[in-house]
Formats: structure tokens, C-alpha cells, sequence
């Protein structure tokens, strides 16, 4: 009867011994992929990769799971790209802008009306051709593209003087990013382009420095400029994408079932993106509008175009941008 009850003991031992085992197996194969992003959490960027992290583990019934840093958390975008590339760092919302230093295609997002309107935009960006011309160029270097968001058409807004034409650019002390394609950009339209960083628009316009800045709405409620800038024209100057990249490595690391789980729950969290990015840009616009005093203004973008066009031959000539700039036209005049 011992002896029974012993032998019993021991299979309900080894039945829970077995069963850690295979929990402990379990376990060692989730795969959790660290991502990093600059953004708040209640930016319409933040709420999109967490619902691309929904996405990986509910297509992948819990075997990938996604830890997001967001707010900077791991560094600036410089600084996380460079992580992405070592792999201290799996996946990372980045600026298009941000990655021109890696990789000269991406510079041409900087040339002004390379999109002329933003259908225009998501047509091409919606183009294999292009995107795996962008996406796959950079492997070589550490990291592959796994989608892009919006963030915005970038807009001239200025303190206190209204622009229709090139003619009303003339004098006009605009802020420009540290980009010699945007500081061109502001020299063809007539003004005067003065770099500096984001953080010190606000009291460059305050005080005088500079009349105008350029970018998309969020900036006149996020960061107050609809404070002191109270006209907004829509110039649709430049649009400039965030990008979903990941460790090229890491990614080819993953089953093909796998890769192709992580890819279609980027692109899915894109189509997400544009309906929190366009209620975020609607928001933000009745607040500058009704509480800030903000005028919007709509411009004919045809002279702005013409001025920049020794920019766009510029880029159909320059051995490192013809290929992608060449490939955008084809994708734009495809049917």
C-alpha cells in the first residue's frame, strides 16, 4: 500500500515537473521586442505602435510581444537609430528627416512639393517599387523600414503678416530645420531661413527674430506657437513621414510565418494612424482656431511650386537622389 502511494507521490511529482518544464519552455519562447519612440503618450505616434504591439501578439497568439519606451526615453532619434543598428534597440519610430545621414534616399523627403498634395503622398507611399527600394537599401548598415507614418503636411505660418504669393515671402525671417535642402527651400521662395532648434521658436517669434516658422498644426497647440502666430497658410511645402524601423538581424531571426506577422501588423497600424493622426489634426485645429485666434489661410501652391524647381533638378541630376527621384515620378505618373 506505501509502496503504491509512493509510486503514485512520484507520478504526480514528475507529471508537475514536466508541466514547469514546458512552462519554462513556454516562456523562452515569447520574444519580446523593445521599441523606442520620442513621442508622448497621448500623441497619436505613441497610440498607433501600441496598437501595432496589439497587433504582434495577437497575430502571433502571444509568441511576440512588443515593450514600448516612449518620450525619448532611450535617446534622441539619432541616438535610437544608432541603437537600432547595434540591436540594443529592436524596432524605433524615427523621422524620415532623421534618417538622411544613413541613408541619401531619404533626404528626398526634405525637396519641397516632391508631393504636391498629400493623396499624392500615400499614392507613392503605397508603391512596393518605392518602399522596398527604401525600406531594404539600409540592411547593409543594420536596419530595415517596416512602414511609414503621417505627421502632417508641413505649412508656413507666421506673427503677424499674411502670405498668398512668392511676393510676400520677400524679407520674411522664416525658422527652418538644420537642412541644406530646406534652407534652399526658404531662399528660392524669397525669405530669409534661419536655422534654430524647435525648442526656441517660441520666443523667436515673440521677441522678432524670425516673422515665421513652418510645420504642421500640431505645433500651434502642442508646443503654444498659436500663441504668438496668428496666420497659418497652407502651403504644403513638404511632407515629411515618420518610419517604422527595425534590426535588420532581429527581424531575420523570426520564421518567415513570423516576419510576415510583424510586417502586416505595421501596415495595419499605419491605417490605424491615419484615423487618430486626422482627428488629433481636427482637434488641434478648432482649438487654434476658436481659442487661439489662429487664421487659416488657404494659398494657391502653383507659384511655390514653380520657385523650387531648380531644387527638384538638383535632385534629378545628383548622383545619390536620381534613382529615388526618378522612381517617385514613375510611381506618381503610374495608374
Amino acid at each position: 500500500m506505501l509502496k503504491k502511494s509512493f509510486i503514485a507521490l512520484l507520478s504526480i511529482t514528475m507529471v508537475i515537473i514536466l508541466a514547469g518544464c514546458q512552462n519554462a519552455a513556454g516562456q523562452s519562447n515569447t520574444e519580446q521586442l523593445k521599441l523606442a519612440h520620442n513621442q508622448t503618450l497621448d500623441h497619436p505616434v505613441h497610440l498607433s505602435l501600441v496598437e501595432f504591439g496589439r497587433l504582434v501578439e495577437e497575430k502571433s497568439d502571444g509568441a511576440i510581444t512588443v515593450k514600448i519606451y516612449p518620450n525619448g526615453q532611450l535617446g534622441s532619434e539619432r541616438e535610437v537609430i544608432e541603437l537600432t543598428q547595434t540591436g540594443a534597440v529592436d524596432v524605433a519610430k524615427v523621422s524620415a528627416s532623421a534618417l538622411e545621414g544613413f541613408a541619401s534616399d531619404y533626404s528626398v523627403f526634405s525637396l519641397p512639393y516632391v508631393f504636391e498634395d498629400y493623396e499624392t503622398f500615400q499614392k507613392v507611399m503605397n508603391n512596393e517599387k518605392v518602399t522596398n527600394e527604401l525600406y531594404y537599401q539600409t540592411e547593409d548598415i543594420g536596419f530595415i523600414g517596416l512602414t511609414y507614418y503621417n505627421a502632417g503636411e508641413r505649412n508656413l505660418y507666421t506673427k503677424d503678416r499674411e502670405v498668398h504669393d512668392v511676393s510676400d515671402m520677400r524679407g520674411l525671417k522664416v525658422r527652418v530645420q538644420p537642412s541644406q535642402t530646406s534652407v534652399q527651400m526658404i531662399e528660392y521662395l524669397g525669405g530669409i531661413p534661419t536655422a534654430m532648434a524647435y525648442g526656441e521658436v517660441y520666443t523667436a517669434l515673440q521677441s522678432g527674430v524670425i516673422d515665421a516658422a513652418e510645420n504642421n498644426e500640431t505645433a500651434l497647440v502642442g508646443n503654444n506657437h498659436g500663441e504668438v502666430a496668428k496666420y497659418y497658410m497652407y502651403t504644403g511645402h513638404q511632407i515629411v513621414p515618420d518610419m517604422v524601423i527595425m534590426n535588420a538581424k532581429r527581424f531575420n531571426q523570426f520564421s518567415d510565418e513570423q516576419q510576415a506577422i510583424i510586417e502586416e501588423a505595421a501596415k495595419e497600424s499605419t491605417l490605424y494612424h491615419e484615423e487618430v493622426w486626422a482627428e488629433s489634426i481636427k482637434r488641434q485645429t478648432e482649438i487654434a482656431k476658436n481659442e487661439m485666434g489662429v487664421n487659416f489661410i488657404e494659398v494657391d501652391k502653383t507659384p511655390f511650386i514653380n520657385a523650387v524647381q531648380p531644387l527638384h533638378e538638383q535632385y534629378a541630376r545628383n548622383e545619390e537622389t536620381r534613382d529615388i527621384y526618378h522612381l517617385i515620378q514613375e510611381a506618381i505618373q503610374s495608374e
